[in-house]
């Protein structure tokens, strides 16, 4: 038997545009310009802001109305869109940063097109007619953005260790068969400079992809060429091969050739520093053995990095942020030089005007103006999640300079106070998802170097005064601590942990190991030194 029943139902729906919001305030500045160029491929409505030509673009305007005209400056309704975007914040109070963010973009949609493909009724236009350009998002808390600043390369990427180690190899007087098998060799290298991929693989990958059969101990032959290349250490196949490859090219004293003698017959000891057994197996005073160490640890474990570029690109950190003391007035401004000014094309106006003047109104010239309105609105909704990026941008880290204001002066990691998510969140009245993404990804540039956002977050720590303690004090205590041990004896988890009580901080032992990992320094039997 059907039933007809009547519920009520509550559910929170997630416009295109606060979509497109969150999208946008999680990308980083390095990224923006990328998104910008995007939506200007996409959409032609959306063009970069020329001031030069902004005086060439005058048009009549008897026909239309200023007062009439809803969006005749969006910088009068910034506030409302700010409160608009702020309300609809509440409804994210449920949803964190793992959530499957729905894959709704406005680049192709507005309200515009829901009622527009009526062939019996006029367009309304009125909104459209307008005479003031839409305004970009650029303020006064933007850094430089001058043209020939934002299109100066950051490095030059010419050349790399790949090419390097391919000019090697055209040199280095091989037949073609061999040639083959070196630039095989060349392009199995990792990134670190190893060769970890086994031989008869890579006699498999040349039989396959080159039709050349090859067997192992003419890789190897081939191999050892390679390994004779710059910079000292390439294409070896494990750490050991790579160390006793360097020790070949110095000058072969007994302190190289006790280093050849450890690495080769102790290399595990040496690993683990059991020093003591070093010196039993292979016989050596402390004077010979101390000697020997010092070589080894001169050496280079990673010889893929120390080539031009590398083998990988080289990633360039831009902050989002900068921090200036001006005698001790903290000035932020926006990281805005790769993001271009935005507006809307002023040609579009004069497509609706001309619509509007028509005579005969067809129906190809209604899907036109319609098409237009569609873009032009996406333009409208994309300048103003960009605004509004930046002005949640710029109050969120406004809020943390606040909270960490003595650091900020001083630069000295003992004045961070702990601070977590949501304490920002109340300050600027915002959910902590929405701090979370401003902080994710993020760094502000000072005076003391660039830090990414989320190192100013920590949980805090108690102290005998009944205070908290920022994590990050006590991590820098513990680095203090350990950075002036007496290296023949350092100091072990526990008795870190007493030296930390008896400053105050009631801190366990398995604290003082988390936060020694964390600052990847390892336990006190590898920190001992001769």
């Amino acid at each position: 038997m059907q039933r007809l029943d009547l519920k009520q139902l509550l559910s929170q729906k997630l416009s295109p545009q606060q979509i497109q919001f969150i999208k946008l305030l999680q990308i980083p500045t390095a990224e923006l310009e990328t998104r910008i160029k995007e939506e200007m491929e996409v959409n032609p409505a959306l063009e970069e802001d020329e001031p030069d030509d902004a005086e060439d673009l005058e048009r009549d305007d008897d026909d239309s109305d200023d007062s009439d005209d809803p969006d005749a400056s969006l910088d009068n309704d910034e506030n409302t869109l700010d409160e608009d975007f702020d309300d609809r914040s509440g409804n994210d109070s449920e949803m964190s940063d793992e959530m499957p963010e729905p894959d709704l973009a406005p680049k192709d949609e507005g309200p515009a097109d829901t009622d527009a493909n009526a062939d019996n009724t006029d367009l309304d236009l009125s909104d459209y007619l307008n005479d003031d350009e839409i305004a970009g998002y650029k303020m006064q808390g933007d850094g430089p953005g001058e043209e020939e600043e934002r299109d100066t390369p950051l490095a030059d990427t010419s050349g790399s260790l790949l090419d390097s180690l391919l000019d090697q190899l055209h040199f280095a007087n091989l037949d073609e068969r061999q040639e083959a098998i070196g630039q095989q060799l060349i392009g199995s290298i990792d990134g670190d400079g190893y060769i970890r991929r086994d031989l008869a693989a890579i006699a498999n990958d040349l039989a396959f992809s080159q039709n050349l059969e090859v067997t192992v101990p003419e890789i190897v032959a081939v191999l050892r060429v390679v390994q004779q290349f710059d910079p000292p250490g390439i294409a070896a196949r494990d750490l050991p091969e790579c160390l006793l490859l360097q020790l070949e090219r110095r000058p072969q004293d007994e302190a190289t050739n006790n280093a050849e003698r450890i690495l080769t017959d102790t290399f595990e000891e040496f690993s683990k520093k059991h020093y003591p057994r070093i010196q039993q197996k292979l016989d050596l005073e402390d004077d010979e053995l101390k000697e020997a160490i010092s070589v080894i640890l001169k050496l280079n474990p990673k010889p893929g990095g120390s080539g031009p570029t590398g083998l990988g690109k080289t990633q360039y950190l831009m902050p989002d942020f900068i921090l200036t003391n001006d005698n001790g007035v903290l000035n932020l401004t926006l990281n805005a030089r790769n993001a271009p000014e935005l507006r809307v094309s002023p040609a579009y106006t004069e497509m609706f005007r001309t619509y509007d003047k028509a005579a005969k109104k067809d129906t190809k010239m209604k899907e036109a103006v319609t098409f237009v309105k569609q873009k032009l609105d996406s333009a409208k909704w994309f300048i103003d999640a960009i605004r509004q990026r930046q002005n949640t941008l710029l109050r969120t880290m406004n809020a943390i300079v606040e909270l960490q204001r003595e650091f900020f002066m001083e630069g000295d990691e003992g004045k961070l106070k702990p601070m977590i998510l949501k304490d920002i969140a109340q300050m600027i009245s915002m959910d902590i998802s929405t701090v979370s993404r401003v902080a994710n990804s993020k760094s502000i540039q000072t005076e003391f170097g660039i830090y990414p956002l989320k190192y100013f977050f920590s949980e805090g720590i108690a102290t005998d005064s009944g205070e908290d303690a920022s994590s990050r004090e006590v991590k820098s205590i513990l680095k203090d601590l350990i950075g002036k041990e007496s290296k023949e004896r350092p100091l072990s988890d526990d008795k870190l942990e007493k030296m930390l009580n008896a400053r105050g901080y009631n801190i366990a032992r398995r604290t003082v190991a988390k936060y020694r990992e964390q600052l990847n320094i390892p336990v006190a039997r590898l920190r001992k030194e001769l």
